[in-house]
């Protein structure tokens, strides 16, 4: 869900090269200074002292670089953390109060075209402006695209892997090199981990804020099915089935049965990547920016600790994964120099080798992590020089997350109007995670029904 990027910082001159220049504008979302071509943009999701130290002075130093080499240009930094709050997005896009350019989940756009909000910024998207936007891959360029029209430019995407503690592996007498990959092992391993003691859980999971359907879609995907039948008009849901009842059988045993799961639930975004840097939680699902953006660097983990394996299934074989990211879509008041702009500083800051996030000279001169197979936004030529610098300046035991990219699981997106789909699926993981006798078929047949009535309805 919510995911704050690495920033990095990177050379005047090379900035200086990039995109368009920009020219005078004004814009209902920032201070504007409209005079002798100056412009000025708003831009939200920038990383806070507070929760992202190392990446906010990161940020400061490439806003200062980038305002330096593109001196009519102004970047008027949004902070906020998380990047996004579901009810607090709904509230900013029906009163338009949006930022200039301001930060989405792939899942987002349906929402905010509705809300009428996004601006048309196709006729500035090219091969000039964004140099390498031949090799972003397809599926992240399709969440910022509505028919042939372009609103954003996406800056992260991910599929979600095993997330797990090696420290309490090796404490439960587990191999911390052989991570679960069936749900029949998780249950074991966890188990085991729980038996630890001191407030120490084996596996955790989400039930709010939209992050237990969230992950529940994520589940199904592994097993082999899908959330919503796309096939039939209207879209149907599909997950009331054996592949849900056997995973969600699988949690409620580790909570009521093994004891593997701590008492407390109704957990959103946040919670279990504390309980991990804490060596209280043994497992979760998650993409690997969990370790790097908020394990690590806000948690304060020990980035030696944590290892991914693929998302457990019910043969050891995922058939997928939930796959989305972020992006920065531009908001309808901006004005063509603000459009710009704008697209010049995510170009720096998101989308080329070497600068911004993908400096990773600077990343590792910091202290932070490099090394983690996320993101992987790019093919081709942008792509493979990515992978070479990380490669590079790789800091982290890139060994430790081999069983989750040999695993290489399809990317398979997310459903049919997925943040409203996965509201629904909350109240079944909470029920599950809190209920000793929750009947998981009659939960299913409920939301199954609630998610077919929201597709009847659903503009997608």
């Amino acid at each position: 869900m919510s995911r704050q990027t690495l920033r990095a910082v990177a050379a005047v001159a090379a900035v200086a090269g990039l995109g368009l220049a920009a020219s005078a504008c004004s814009s209902s979302g920032s201070s504007n200074a409209s005079s002798g071509g100056k412009v000025t943009v708003s831009i939200d999701c920038a990383p806070t002292a507070a929760n992202n130290p190392v990446q906010h002075k990161e940020w400061v130093t490439d806003v200062a670089t980038f305002e330096k080499a593109n001196p009519k240009i102004t970047i008027q930094s949004v902070y906020n953390y998380p990047c996004e709050v579901p009810a607090t997005f709904t509230a900013m896009l029906r009163a338009g109060t949006e930022p200039d350019i301001f930060y989405t989940y792939f899942t987002d756009l349906p929402q905010v075209l509705i809300a009428g909000q996004a601006a048309d910024i196709t006729p500035y998207v090219n091969s000039t402006t964004v140099p390498t936007l031949s090799d972003i891959v397809p599926g992240a360029m399709r969440a910022v695209t509505a028919g042939k029209t372009i609103y954003g430019l996406p800056t992260s995407n991910y599929t979600q892997g095993l997330i797990y503690n090696r420290t309490l592996f090796a404490r439960a007498g587990l191999n911390p090199s052989q991570p679960p990959t069936t749900w029949a092992q998780v249950e074991t391993d966890a188990a085991k981990i729980a038996k630890l003691g001191h407030g120490i859980y084996g596996y955790g999971d989400y039930s709010a804020g939209n992050t237990g359907g969230w992950h529940f879609s994520s589940y199904m995907d592994a097993m082999g099915g899908t959330m919503v039948n796309t096939t039939s008009a209207p879209p149907t849901a599909a997950f009331d089935n054996t592949n849900a009842v056997a995973v969600l059988d699988a949690l409620h045993t580790m909570r009521f049965t093994e004891h593997a799961m701590s008492p407390t639930q109704g957990l959103t975004w946040g919670s279990l990547q504390q309980q991990m840097a804490e060596n209280k939680l043994g497992m979760y699902i998650a993409a690997p920016d969990d370790i790097y953006n908020v394990i690590v660097p806000t948690d304060k983990g020990n980035v030696n600790n944590f290892a991914m394996g693929p998302l457990p299934s019910a043969n050891g074989t995922p058939a997928g994964s939930l796959g989305g990211g972020n992006t920065y879509i531009f908001a309808k008041h901006d004005t063509p120099a603000q459009i710009k702009a704008g697209i010049k500083f995510i170009v720096f800051e998101d989308l080329t080798p070497g600068l911004g996030q993908f400096n990773f000279a600077r990343i590792k001169a910091d202290g932070q992590p490099v090394g983690f197979p996320e993101p992987e936004l790019f093919d081709g030529t942008a792509g493979t020089k990515i992978n070479s610098l990380r490669t590079k300046y790789a800091t982290v035991n890139t060994s430790y997350f081999a069983p989750y990219v040999n695993a290489n699981e399809a990317d398979l997106g997310e459903p049919l109007d997925a943040q409203a789909v996965y509201k629904t699926l909350d109240p079944v993981m909470l029920a599950v995670l809190t209920e000793p006798s929750a009947n998981i078929s009659a939960l299913l047949k409920t939301a199954a029904a609630n998610v077919d009535t929201i597709l009847a309805n659903s503009p997608g």
